[in-house]
């Protein structure tokens, strides 16, 4: 048990000093502030302990005036649909801004030009597009996340990967400033891309090609199909939690060291997919994060191969208190 479980009157003293400290005009903002949110009600995992402060802007306005409001020392964590997140039992520290279904602006540019907004869900895009008679970002249609989470880790899948089409994207950093980047100046890599600490994506202009309106749905259409014969599709799972190592695959390396169905609490390696890892209704981050650690050490005793996870973790850790 945690000492913050175990005596709640620490985390609820330790938020009203943070409150304290925080200068948050609330008559200025329009969106919804939330204090002491539970994060297991943001994460596809359904676990994870409270955010001090939890904010849905109206806006990208009211969202750059609530981020300008505050402090430079408290923490802030942008998340979209949770879907690729692990938040620890004990907390998040700091402000949880979300931008899922606010920033979700979908753009005709022309010229085969899309200009998408980081809140906007990945599979929207994708259909949207096609609508468009737009090809490129057919993969987005199996991606629970949103652009912007997709941005920030380079999301990908069936051969294809959210930078490779993208041109320019706008960003805001800490003071609410918005500016726009071309993609050259980012290093971008497999599931990885650089962004300076404390700037987060607004938006991505993505430049596309021309097709067949219905041979692209007829695309997303299997791709879907081989998704849901594949992966344990309406169990709470945050995707794939690892990246595939260079030239192999962390499923087969996992199955391999016959985990599938491993448990650790309620968090369950998948029978039917050995990259995913089931909340059977009863886990908690804890026992998702050590279920993690206990599959890396496997993979890297049997093969000397560090499997990386993929998915986000933040939050607080919890600490132990002995009886």
């Amino acid at each position: 048990m945690s000492l913050l479980s175990e005596f709640p009157e620490i985390r609820s003293q330790s938020l009203m000093n943070k409150m304290m400290q925080t200068s948050i005009d609330e008559t200025a903002l329009r969106g919804d502030l939330k204090r002491d949110e539970p994060m297991s009600h943001h994460t596809s995992w359904k676990t994870g302990g409270n955010a001090d402060f939890y904010y849905s802007p109206a806006d990208i306005e009211d969202l750059a005036m609530f981020i300008a409001m505050l402090p430079k020392s408290l923490p802030i964590f942008w998340v979209g649909n949770g879907s690729n997140l692990l938040v620890r039992d004990a907390g998040v520290s700091g402000a949880v801004v979300s931008i899922a279904g606010v920033l979700d602006s979908f753009e005709i540019l022309g010229d085969n030009k899309l200009k998408l907004g980081a809140g906007l869900a990945c599979a929207k895009a994708a259909r949207n597009a096609a609508k468009q008679g737009l090809s490129g970002i057919e993969f987005l249609a199996g991606i629970p996340g949103t652009i912007g989470g997709a941005l920030a880790m380079n999301a990908g899948a069936y051969g294809g990967d959210t930078w490779q089409c993208v041109e320019q994207v706008e960003i805001m950093n800490r003071s609410g400033d918005v500016r726009t980047l071309q993609r050259e100046q980012f290093e971008v890599a497999y599931r990885s891309v650089s962004i300076a600490k404390d700037e987060w994506f607004i938006s991505a202009t993505v430049k596309l090609e021309k097709k067949d309106s219905e041979k692209i749905r007829e695309q997303i259409r299997t791709m879907l199909s081989e998704r849901a014969d594949a992966q344990p599709l309406g169990q709470l799972s945050c995707g794939s939690v690892f990246r595939n190592p260079e030239g192999d695959y962390a499923a087969r390396l996992i199955e391999a060291c016959g985990l599938k169905g491993h448990a650790i609490g309620g968090a369950c390696v998948s029978d039917k997919h050995a990259n995913f890892i089931i909340n059977t209704g009863s886990a908690t981050s804890t026992d998702i994060e050590q279920l993690i650690e206990h599959v890396r050490h496997r993979v890297a005793e049997k093969f000397t191969i560090e499997l990386i996870p993929e998915v986000r973790m933040i939050g607080d850790q919890v600490d132990e208190v002995s009886h």
